[in-house]
């Protein structure tokens, strides 16, 4: 799994990367309460280059960062990635239970 990766955010302060949802998102939470979640997305597939490295934040509820890291969690265990499945798993035991 990647190395720890931080944002800082102008309004929420520091936000922790809970982990890799797809290709160009990221799924992050604020570093102290853990109750905002956001989808950062690099880019977009129709993005000038120019624009390529531009980050949007979408705001998303408790339950569905939940659900996306549950599903997450299912393709890693169909993969048979384990090193990641552990420590995503370790990751959403901290937060989500």
């Amino acid at each position: 799994m990647d190395t720890e990766k931080y944002l800082n955010h102008p309004n929420f302060g520091l936000l922790f990367k809970v982990c890799q949802m797809e290709e160009k998102q990221e799924l992050f939470t604020t570093i102290y309460a853990q109750r905002l979640f956001f989808l950062v997305k690099v880019g977009t597939p129709s993005a000038a280059p120019s624009e390529s490295e531009r980050l949007t934040l979408e705001p998303i509820s408790r339950s569905d960062a939940r659900l996306m890291v549950e599903a997450r969690l299912g393709r890693l265990r169909c993969t048979r990635l384990s090193e990641d499945y552990q420590a995503l798993s370790a990751i959403y035991q901290r937060i989500f239970q």
